[in-house]
């Protein structure tokens, strides 16, 4: 029926005018004439009324924030900053663009009370500038894209205006709103496990973090575990954080450290950061680790890097990093794990020595609804690319590793949405010989925000392929780790080769339940899996379809609550052909081109 409409409106559309003279109106007008004479159409009918509203979108105004921003701040480009004042507003009723809103409901109100606003003192020590320094556009632009990164920040505004004294001075507020810190997670692992996670992510208002899980099994030890971490961000001012955990757990057992001062800006100079874990028991080398043991494994893990930035286009407008690192990686077994003979060399004892070199550029954008719920983000652009060389001094012999990595990512011609890809290859040589080799691709395309009726929608697209080469036999790879196929769960669709592609249509609604944004989701992901010693596409093929339901409170540190039906019709036997789950789903990230550590990449 739709496609009965749309041949109508394009059929008279074509009929010739009489009047030869006649002026044609402009193109955009003739689109809106057009859009306009549809939708009326379609709602003379509820169904193609609401199909309408669900795949037909009206074209939306492309409006670049970022030049907005630096447009609204270079008018006060080098003038001297007198003063700086910061004001910490309420989770609940005032924003940053209307302060005098107040909470009208009472749990918000007392939410408001109970929650610690963020210290002055530390929203302070996060600017980039002082008092009495000279203001730079650019760097209030990044400025507030630091801060609104924070997982307890939920926007954050500087304005900037003129003193009334001296014409040369500027006076400059900064606003911030929090989002309130304590969280609840958990889950439930079959009949078996289950954990419960109580978190705050802005204690005393000092920005740090405090989590405790309750990790629980009916008949592994101990029955009643926990884990537990505290974070310390921003020492000293100088966006270093630390990580301290101590985990006792029917999974493992130990202590965990990390500390990291990343290139968190392009002005940075240097940049350095380290990791250590001892474990008296675990069941993975590393936390995610894809590979698991049965027996628990006594090990030691450490990991330190530095790196030195130099600035190679001083005269171009975007800056173009060289980055040189270093880095230090040891795996310590104090017990050899009971594996099979052909698996052993993968827990050898050994250390590696890695030496990097990054070139990357980058820069931000603004936009809405993409991987949050109406709250501003900030999109990467730019590219990495990243050479690292090292030595592997292993006990069952010394061998050197290489490691090649790309990545890209700009916004399309006509702001039509963003792609990003990255492309990699990496392994050892012994004796002439690469193994443990990884080459891998991916392409990732969200479309730009278009108007369904009063919804707004985004299509989302990502292209994935993973080829081991000389890999261990107790490494594979599978289609549930990632959500490659989302909700798919199987031990028998497992290989050395994939390739998958993901889409995912999003649908956000305007109306909220319960204070929670909704959006509606339906997806389609198919998945090829198998042996690396043929070509992908002769390999076993699986896929998912499927439909759901995201809610998200921006004000909360809460994760999204998710609630998904899916089907798998070319499912293994060890998975059903019906899925449903109802769980937490973390936000997803943007490719980052911000420079790191040489580390090696994992075979997951």
């Amino acid at each position: 029926m739709l496609l009965l409409l749309l041949a109508s409106g394009l059929v008279s559309a074509q009929i010739p005018q009489t009047d030869t003279t006649q002026i044609s109106p402009p193109k955009n007008l003739q689109q809106e004439h057009f859009y306009d004479s549809l939708e009326n159409r379609a709602n003379r009918r509820r169904f193609t009324g609401w199909l309408y509203d669900a795949i037909i979108s009206p074209p939306r105004p492309y409006v670049d924030k970022k030049a907005l921003a630096l447009d609204y701040f270079k008018e006060y480009e080098g003038k001297v900053i007198a003063k700086i004042t910061i004001n910490a507003l309420d989770v609940f009723g005032p924003t940053c663009t209307d302060t005098t809103r107040e909470a009208k409901h009472w749990a918000e109100r007392a939410a408001n009370k109970i929650h610690t606003k963020s210290n002055l003192k530390t929203i302070r020590k996060l600017l980039l500038f002082k008092s009495g320094e000279v203001l730079n556009p650019e760097l209030m632009y990044e400025n507030e894209r630091i801060i609104r990164n924070l997982p307890y920040i939920k926007d954050v505004r500087i304005y900037v205006e003129q003193d009334p004294t001296y014409i040369g001075f500027v006076n400059v507020t900064v606003l911030t709103k929090d989002r309130f810190s304590f969280g609840v997670s958990g889950g439930v692992n079959g009949t078996n496990s289950g954990d419960v996670e109580i978190y705050n992510r802005n204690i005393f208002g000092v920005g740090h973090e405090v989590s405790v899980k309750f990790v629980g099994h009916v008949e592994k030890e101990p029955y009643l575990g926990v884990e537990t971490f505290y974070n310390i961000k921003n020492i000293a001012g100088r966006f270093l954080d630390v990580r301290l955990g101590y985990l006792n757990t029917y999974r493992r057992e130990g202590f965990v450290t990390e500390f990291n001062k990343p290139f968190i800006t392009q002005n940075v100079k240097w940049g350095y950061g380290g990791f250590a874990a001892r474990m008296f028991r675990s069941d993975r080398i590393t936390d995610n680790d894809p590979v698991k043991v049965e027996e628990p494994i006594d090990l030691s893990v450490n990991y330190l890097w530095g790196g030195r930035s130099f600035n190679i286009s001083p005269h171009h407008e975007n800056i173009t990093e060289l980055v040189v690192s270093t880095g230090i990686n040891n795996w310590n077994y104090f017990k050899d794990p009971m594996v099979a003979p052909e698996n052993s060399h993968f827990f050898s004892n050994h250390t590696l020595y890695m030496m990097g070199l990054t070139i990357s550029q980058r820069r931000y954008i603004q936009d809405q609804l993409i991987y949050s719920y109406g709250i501003t983000e900030d999109i990467p652009e730019g590219f990495k690319n990243e050479l690292i060389y090292g030595y592997d001094a292993n006990e069952f012999g010394d061998r050197h590793y290489l490691h090649f990595y790309s990545s890209n990512g700009n916004l399309l011609l006509s702001q039509r949405g963003y792609l990003f890809t990255s492309a990699g290859a990496s392994g050892y040589l012994n004796k002439g010989r690469f193994e443990e080799g990884i080459i891998h691709a991916d392409v990732n395309f969200i479309s730009k925000l278009v108007t369904a009726g009063r919804k707004r929608v985004r299509t989302f697209a990502e292209l994935n392929y993973t080829l081991g080469i000389r890999r261990f036999e107790i490494e594979h790879l599978t289609l549930g780790e990632r959500d490659h196929i989302r909700g798919f769960d199987s031990d028998i669709a497992v290989g050395k080769q994939r390739l998958n592609l993901k889409l995912e249509h999003v649908v956000f609604l305007p109306t909220q339940f319960y204070k929670f944004n909704i959006a509606f989701f339906g997806f389609a992901d198919v998945g090829v899996i198998g042996s690396n010693r043929e070509l992908i596409f002769k390999q076993d093929y699986y896929s998912g379809l499927g439909l759901g339901i995201r809610l998200h409170n921006e004000n909360l540190v809460f994760e999204t609550f998710r609630l998904r039906l899916a089907f798998y019709p070319f499912h293994p036997d060890d998975a059903g052909f019906l899925g449903f789950s109802l769980d937490e789903q973390s936000k997803q990230q943007f490719i980052s081109f911000e420079p790191t550590g040489p580390e090696p990449v994992r075979f997951e």
